[in-house]
């Protein structure tokens, strides 16, 4: 059932994020993410998931704010780059700006929504957190999707998996 299970979910088309904040001593930190959506509209409010054995888990635990960075299409390298296992400098691999919330967000992204967190929530081997979004930056661009265990604009996707 856990193969049907990642099957059916890797061929649901999603966004790619790399979700970010700092570490209490200021450190950038973060991951690349496909579990994100939006939870409400009235507060503003989306949500994101974190694997409990995720290196990452303590400073998202810890932390009071988060960014969402919704990855352009042209950012396959930025995803690659936070969804390594190798989290060594991923920051200086990557252009970033601090935000007026104190918040690291990758530069040239499709969006960017900066969030406080109101929730964290045990569920299974994750933690769901949710944050209130307190500002949003959109760019004219395209968005990153992964599909089928691919990741690129829609076009390119089925390219590679017509070809495969």
């Amino acid at each position: 059932m856990i193969h049907d299970f990642k099957e059916a979910m890797g061929s649901y088309p999603t966004g790619v994020t790399v979700v970010t904040t700092k570490t209490e001593e200021g450190k950038p930190v973060g991951m690349t993410v496909n579990s994100f959506t939006s939870v409400s509209i009235e507060p503003l409010l989306v949500s994101w998931s974190i694997d409990k054995r995720s290196g990452s888990l303590e400073f998202f635990m810890d932390a009071n704010r988060f960014a969402v960075n919704i990855l352009a299409a042209d950012q396959a390298d930025v995803c690659w780059t936070f969804a390594s296992r190798d989290e060594t400098d991923r920051f200086g691999k990557t252009e970033w700006t601090d935000t007026d919330y104190d918040l690291p967000v990758i530069d040239g992204a499709f969006a960017q929504f900066e969030c406080r967190k109101v929730q964290q929530i045990e569920a299974g081997d994750h933690y769901i957190l949710i944050g209130e979004v307190q500002k949003i930056t959109k760019n004219d661009k395209e968005p990153l999707l992964y599909y089928k265990r691919e990741i690129g604009r829609i076009e390119e996707i089925v390219e590679k998996l017509k070809d495969a």
